[in-house]
């Protein structure tokens, strides 16, 4: 587990007011090694700790749209 205490969270400028987004913390790469990601709507809930290329890899595969329906 993970001390996110230091986290600083943003959302999206993407992000619309449907409730259906996430924060990401990707200040804890050089302290820690990974991006923590959390739900918006419940942000005292549990988040999630992606390696720093896991992180890479994943936007890089939205980006190629590799995740479209």
């Amino acid at each position: 587990m993970h001390d996110l205490a230091g986290a600083v969270w943003r959302t999206s400028s993407r992000s619309n007011d449907q409730g259906l987004c996430v924060e990401v913390a990707d200040n804890l790469v050089d302290v820690l090694g990974v991006v923590a990601v959390r739900d918006s709507k419940d942000q005292a809930g549990p988040t999630l700790a992606v390696s720093a290329p896991g992180w890479t890899a994943f936007v890089g595969a939205i980006r190629a749209g590799q995740f479209q329906p």
